[in-house]
């Protein structure tokens, strides 16, 4: 984005206007800037996450928002984990009161909800090592964790827990706590994974003992989404260990039962689905369960259920799953719709201003709490 042929190209894009939609993906240093240029040209914009990375940027976007508004064009994030099939159906169960009754608001020690993702810098795909831009490390360019990853996370709880539902982040979010942490990474791990054999120079505040570069990857955020103690956090390993990838977990807990999604060794690495009534001694769960599953199977044909640990694992037919590159297409399916019908449903807009105050503010109180 600082390359002058790359503005050049941005303006002439929006100078020719050779098309009405525009796909926004790489470095978050300027997303937010050519988003507003690109939408104040009357063009609609589909944008992979993070839209904004600072509270700066967060502004911008509120603006970016309001001038989508006035231009009558179409704003919207790639939100591809709302098609992970675990994710969709750990909504569905949450929604059966028969079986999960309502959400908890939970405390700060125990919330409600919970999500952890878990990554990896170094990949090893098709028999190679995945080459990552330099500026990938770079915070100020990608974003830090808490403001990358994490959109992902805050996302997945205000669809899950408030499907449907506006929320105002002026009144409905509370942040409780945030910290932020480095991942420290050698200049011999950066090479091997960007084939550099130096820092480049704008990472001269980052680095320590002149070997070693200190990447904020990391972050938690402690927050209240109208009244319901919510945690998300984003994790970044230089390398995974032997047999494993990243990992997502996630726990929303009901008064009847929780809904757990675990992507462990015993899961093989995959994201399985868990339903684990509250007390032991729940003589009519089994009844209640077996008879709601017929609720998910009217939208999912297929899916099943079966005794596991401390109570039911969903077993899911392999057609359902995708894969994440498929669920770009999916997205992309749903915001060609929202095209032809010429607006977004009533409650993204506002959400997604709410998802980006959560994680730009997150950001903010981190570094005040001393986490530098």
């Amino acid at each position: 984005y600082d390359d002058p042929k790359t503005v050049l190209e941005a303006q002439k894009m929006i100078d020719e206007k050779k098309g009405n939609v525009v796909v926004m993906a790489g470095n978050n240093q300027k997303k937010t800037e050519y988003i507003f240029k690109t939408v104040d040209a009357g063009m609609n914009v589909l944008a992979d996450k993070p839209m904004a990375i600072n509270t700066e940027g967060f502004e911008l976007l509120k603006q970016a928002f309001a001038k989508a508004k006035e231009k009558n064009v179409l704003l919207y994030d790639i939100m591809t984990e709302r098609f992970e099939i675990n994710t969709m159906l750990q909504k569905e169960f949450s929604q059966l009161k028969s079986v999960f009754g309502e959400l908890e608001k939970g405390t700060p020690d125990n919330p409600a909800v919970t999500k952890e993702s878990v990554h990896y810098f170094y990949k090893f795909v098709s028999g190679n090592v995945l080459q990552r831009p330099s500026w990938f490390m770079d915070v100020t360019q990608q974003g830090e964790g808490i403001v990358d990853v994490t959109t992902h996370l805050v996302d997945l709880v205000q669809w899950e827990c408030f499907p449907g539902q506006t929320l105002d982040y002026t009144k409905d979010v509370e942040l409780v706590s945030a910290k932020r942490w480095p991942t420290n990474m050698t200049l011999s791990q950066f090479s091997a994974i960007t084939k550099q054999s130096a820092f480049p120079g704008y990472f001269k505040n980052d680095i320590s003992n002149d070997t070693v570069l200190n990447v904020y990857s990391n972050g938690d955020i402690n927050y209240k989404l109208r009244g319901v103690h919510t945690k998300v956090s984003v994790k970044w390993g230089y390398k995974a260990p032997e047999g494993t990838g990243d990992t997502h977990h996630s726990i929303m807990r009901g008064t009847r039962a929780n809904l757990i999604i675990k992507q462990g060794k015993e899961e093989n690495c995959k994201p399985v689905l868990y339903i684990e009534p509250v007390k032991k001694d729940d003589a009519t769960f089994e009844k209640d369960i077996t008879t709601a599953l017929a609720t998910i199977q009217s939208k999912y044909p297929g899916v099943e259920i079966k005794k596991a640990g401390k109570g039911w694992q969903a077993m899911i037919p392999e057609k359902y799953n995708t894969g994440h590159e498929a669920h770009f297409g999916q997205v992309t399916e749903a915001y060609l719709k929202y095209l032809k019908e010429g607006k977004l449903p009533d409650w993204e807009v506002p959400n997604m201003i709410t998802k980006y105050y959560i994680t730009t503010s997150a950001l903010d109180l981190a570094k005040k709490s001393g986490n530098k």
